[in-house]
């Protein structure tokens, strides 16, 4: 695992009011703070370049970092960074697994793990985190091949994304995440919102049907109808994964990803779906995927990241229905 600083800006004081993401994230160190975030960074794009996509995606992680760092906090906050996981020399499964370990980890910690991608490939390895962490035993769901799978799945994955990333291409790729974990465990409910219709074909919408999968065109996100399709989905969750691929919203507010939407869903209703799952008491762990650095334009897509990785910590709730946020001026400052 690889990690130089990049939490830094301006200071305009130390007291609570004055307080910005980088004057409250500091190096994560294990027992530390249980019912903190966690950021990890997942430093991946080859699994965008096995799924033919535009490569660039392993700088997201820092990009995300520093778009975050300068955003000023409504109130102090505990967080911490454990670093980024870099996958190299195209070991992407390696790197999924180490993912996971880490994930699985902080969860078991008492850890709120937010994953910042690297390609979508990075799902994956935010799954087997979540799959094999004693939060997910505890709530009876059955690890990969580990165990007996339950008759009544209650651990969900929401996926924010004009792709329903379910290809049957028998290496893993960026465009496989949701096949290989719906495959792996038939337990897990899998729901999109934003799909667009010209950007997966039929032979795509018939696995999702065959799978089970709910999911909203993106023709279909108006406010209302996507509230009433999370507050649905969550109903029958004891855990969620939320997981945010940025292609999902329009390429002028999101040129920096693999594959800019053509028309996309609003932000507005990509943030209030992060509101409503983040204030549940059901969101165990979350990623930001597909920023790619090298294609964003005056940082559009890194900033609008760094917003909605805002709104999902600092009104988070914790699976065990404990606020997340610090009280008082408990925190530590960094110039």
């Amino acid at each position: 695992m690889t990690s130089e600083w990049a939490w830094t800006g301006r200071v305009d004081g130390t007291d609570p009011e004055h307080l910005r993401w980088h004057q409250v994230v500091t190096p994560y160190l294990p027992g530390g703070d249980p019912g903190a975030c966690v950021f990890v960074g997942f430093a991946s794009d080859e699994g965008v370049r096995r799924n033919k996509g535009r490569v660039g995606a392993a700088s997201g992680p820092d990009a995300l970092r520093r778009a975050l760092s300068p955003m000023a906090l409504p109130a102090p906050l505990r967080a911490f960074d454990a670093g980024t996981i870099t996958v190299t020399d195209r070991r992407l499964e390696e790197g999924q697994r180490h993912l996971g370990t880490t994930v699985s980890a902080l969860l078991d910690a008492g850890a709120f793990p937010v994953v910042f991608g690297g390609g979508h490939e990075v799902a994956y390895g935010s799954y087997l985190g979540l799959a094999n962490s004693t939060v997910a035993a505890s709530r009876g769901m059955a690890a990969p091949s580990t165990a007996p799978s339950r008759s009544k799945p209650t651990v969900g994955i929401l996926n924010l994304d004009a792709h329903f990333d379910l290809r049957p291409d028998l290496l893993p790729s960026s465009g496989t995440p949701f096949r290989q974990i719906l495959e792996a465990d038939d337990t897990v409910r899998y729901a999109v919102i934003g799909i667009s219709q010209p950007s997966n074909t039929a032979d795509l919408f018939d696995t999702a049907h065959r799978l089970g999968v709910r999911y909203l065109l993106d023709d279909d996100c108006d406010p209302a109808r996507v509230t009433t399709f999370v507050d649905e989905f969550l109903a029958g969750l004891d855990l969620l994964h939320l997981t945010v691929d940025l292609d999902v919203l329009p390429a002028a507010i999101a040129p920096g990803v693999s594959a800019p939407a053509a028309y996309g869903v609003a932000p507005a209703v990509i943030q209030s779906v992060c509101d409503r799952v983040t204030a549940s008491g059901k969101l165990a762990t979350a990623d930001i995927a597909e920023l790619n650095p090298v294609f964003d334009i005056d940082h559009r897509t890194a900033r609008t990241a760094a917003r909605l990785v805002h709104r999902l910590v600092t009104r988070h709730e914790n699976v065990a229905g404990q606020p997340f946020r610090s009280s008082g001026s408990t925190h530590r400052s960094r110039r």
